[in-house]
């Protein structure tokens, strides 16, 4: 190949820019010319393309977000938006895309590999709700925040005896509350994977723990649970303790990423290149097993994530 691409789609998460200046870098060394594609799928429909070389992502591997932005496409999920996107390609003389997001920016990978552009995708997420892959990219950043936060919370709560119930993100996957529960010592983590019984799990579980002499309590809650405010009321209201609710919100998305999603993010977008300098498309980049690997987009579509249902239960355990 002589000219690669790059961009981001989909929600935005910290280590992205770092996964960018690999594959920039990895091409450039490959002997390729490298791309980049602004405001994900739209930019491509649009040719919101720029020259890209080792310069142009000096001193961004600390810096969260993405420097190529990134936007919604409805257009592109239509055949019209795709054949529109493979004519930018070939004007632009693009051989082959590195995209960087989830579930959703694969789909539009696969999209244009049916037509004719090789693309690999590289996870970018901080849900970690790829099924393909163990670790996704600014998974571990989200995590840290959130545990700053909660961290700071609970100095608070300790100080008003007060009960802390948290919203941090996960629409559909509960990893980072039960991650950053675990970390915080939460007393009850909800996620949308685990139907759960509000007198029983959290309730009665604060009385119980109240007993042996505990005044302040955390319950870290998935966004895909929903409802702390209410959830905050019903507790007060059972147990007597002041209760308040949080949600942390995008301040998960920014940040400086961590060491973790740096060289994570460094090692999966130089996978990507590889695959494409061989010719290869039609490839999710994994980390399977502490290993760097690749799988068929179609396969890695299919396939469904399993929660970790002996995490969730030892967390269980221990936050008595």
């Amino acid at each position: 190949m002589k000219t690669i691409a790059v961009l981001t789609s989909g929600g935005d998460a910290p280590g992205m820019n770092s996964a960018i200046r690999a594959v920039v870098r990895a091409g450039i060394a490959m002997g390729m010319n490298v791309k980049g594609i602004k405001r994900g799928y739209a930019g491509l429909i649009d040719g919101d393309i720029v020259d890209l070389n080792a310069r142009s992502v000096s001193d961004i591997i600390n810096r969260g977000g993405t420097m190529l932005y990134t936007a919604r496409c409805p257009e592109f999920k239509t055949e019209e938006g795709v054949l529109k996107a493979v004519e930018t390609c070939k004007k632009e003389g693009i051989d082959g895309i590195v995209v960087i997001g989830g579930d959703g920016s694969f789909r539009g990978a696969r999209d244009l590999s049916i037509h004719g552009i090789p693309c690999v995708g590289v996870p970018g997420t901080i849900d970690n709700d790829i099924s393909s892959t163990e670790y996704t990219i600014g998974y571990d950043t989200a995590m840290n925040t959130a545990m700053e936060m909660i961290d700071k919370i609970r100095d608070t709560a300790q100080s008003h005896e007060r009960c802390s119930v948290v919203e941090v993100m996960g629409r559909h996957a509960g990893y980072i509350a039960l991650q950053t529960g675990i970390a915080c010592g939460a007393v009850s983590i909800l996620v949308p994977e685990i139907e759960y019984d509000l007198q029983k799990d959290v309730i009665d579980k604060i009385r119980k723990i109240q007993k042996t002499g505990k005044k302040h309590f955390i319950v870290v809650v998935a966004e895909g649970v929903g409802g702390v405010e209410e959830l905050a009321d019903r507790i007060e209201q059972a147990t007597g303790i002041d209760s308040r609710a949080t949600i942390l919100g995008h301040v998960q998305r920014g940040g400086n990423p961590t060491v973790r999603d740096r060289v994570m993010a460094s090692q999966l977008g130089y996978h990507a290149v590889e695959l494409l300098n061989k010719g290869i498309g039609n490839r999710v980049v994994t980390f399977v097993n502490n290993k760097i690997g690749d799988e068929d987009i179609y396969e890695a579509l299919a396939m469904k994530k399993v929660f970790d249902m002996d995490e969730y239960n030892m967390a269980t355990a221990i936050s008595i």
